[in-house]
């Protein structure tokens, strides 16, 4: 992976430090960073790479929607033959979260401790990998889970977590107090994977272009912010065409030396920069703000001004709070979830979906949050608008 080879030495060494059998509880790494900079993609990269591999790999992931207790152990056991554990069978039914599972249920104390004694009984011998994606929207009863796995006595296997920082949790404090009990054990592993400095932009840019020139890689990285997401989605929506091609806005005309039968139907590359919906400074409003005033020293330009053609596509208005709406969809938040960021109503977060839907012509949340990486939101003056069919609700 560009830019990441010191990560994946740290992994491997905590690995390794696993499978000489040097710990008496799990070894754990933290891996934090915002959304789109390659923490799955870190975690992967490592588990290919580990030598012996794993005898065990337990992986799962937040539910986004509906999250239930126990949604991390229950994705980790899907798909797994549970039957012969030695388990009471009601218990592995609950935690698996089967539809036959019992309507009584056993006290949070004691289902936690049959979790963890899931966990052992899947582990067995190990080594094991054991990963928690996405701890900053995991459920509480997970969080207790996770926290209680990496100081379990006598369980060989890396506890590895990927997560975005405690303040975009679902519910920071909860994450926080979690995330500080995780990097509390000894030797743990902290990484926080930032964007893509130049120089790794241009690494990047070689792999599919011959010697790119260093303005044209300067300017890439400048308008992805050096998101490695952002930049993956550029590039595939210029796939074929030369460099150039990747800092033209859609009806300028072809830059020369590019195919002319491609450039005219190829989106326009995204105007916000990827950072700008993650980062450690995004967040509900951040965009709205950014997006509301002009830059230092600038002057709003007109539509001959700015070089659209009268075949540019009309822009999309948004008001202030539709835009933190679309940052919590292209960060895979739920409506409660969203409703629970913004403190607004479950009610008002299902308006402004249909409108955002409405306004972009996309027809599910995965378009929109989509359209929202490529194009440029334009809020509004006003920071937020009367929602129609909302008025029973206090002014948001």
């Amino acid at each position: 992976m560009v830019g990441r080879a010191g990560e994946l030495a740290e992994l491997d060494r905590a690995w390794s430090s696993v499978v000489a059998g040097r710990r008496r509880s799990p070894a754990v790494a933290v891996v934090t960073g915002g959304p789109g900079v390659g923490k799955s993609l870190l975690v992967a990269a490592a588990l290919d790479g580990f030598t012996p591999r794993p005898e065990v790999v337990l992986s799962g992931t937040a539910r986004v929607h509906s999250p239930a207790p126990y949604d991390w152990l229950a994705a980790a056991l899907s798909g797994r033959e549970t039957t012969r554990l030695d388990l009471p069978a009601d218990a592995l039914a609950w935690l698996a979260q089967q539809p036959t599972a019992p309507r009584e249920r056993y006290a949070p104390g004691t289902l936690l401790r049959l979790a963890v004694r899931t966990v052992r009984v899947l582990v067995g011998a190990g080594p094991a990998v054991l990963v928690v994606e996405d701890l900053h929207a995991l459920d509480p009863a997970s969080l207790n889970l996770v926290g209680e796995l990496a100081t379990a006595d006598g369980l060989p296997a890396l506890l590895v977590v990927a997560t975005r920082p405690a303040a975009r949790a679902v519910s920071p404090e909860l994450a926080g107090r979690t995330l500080a009990r995780l990097c509390g054990v000894r030797g743990v592993v902290r990484q926080h994977l930032g964007p893509l400095r130049p120089a790794e932009v241009a690494e990047v840019l070689t792999q599919v272009y011959a010697n790119p020139r260093p303005e044209l890689v300067h300017e890439v990285w400048r308008r992805t912010d050096g998101n490695p997401y952002a930049l993956t989605e550029l590039l595939a929506a210029h796939a074929g065409q030369d460099l150039d091609a990747l800092l033209v806005p859609a009806g300028s005309p072809v830059p020369p030396g590019s195919d002319p039968a491609l450039s005219p139907s190829r989106p326009a590359v995204p105007a916000v920069p990827a950072s700008r919906f993650a980062g450690p400074e995004s967040g509900p409003g951040r965009l709205a703000r950014r997006r509301a005033a002009p830059e230092s020293g600038s002057a709003p330009r007109s539509a001959s001004q700015s070089g659209a053609g009268p075949t540019s596509p009309p822009p999309v208005c948004l008001t202030g709070r539709e835009v933190e709406v679309l940052e919590c969809l292209v960060a895979g938040m739920s409506n409660k979830q969203v409703a629970r960021a913004l403190g607004i109503s479950v009610r008002t977060v299902t308006v402004h979906v249909s409108n955002l839907l409405r306004k972009t012509g996309t027809a599910s949340r995965t378009e929109v949050a989509l359209w929202a990486v490529r194009q440029r939101p334009t809020p509004q003056a006003v920071d937020h608008e009367v929602v129609a069919g909302a008025s029973a609700y206090p002014p948001q």
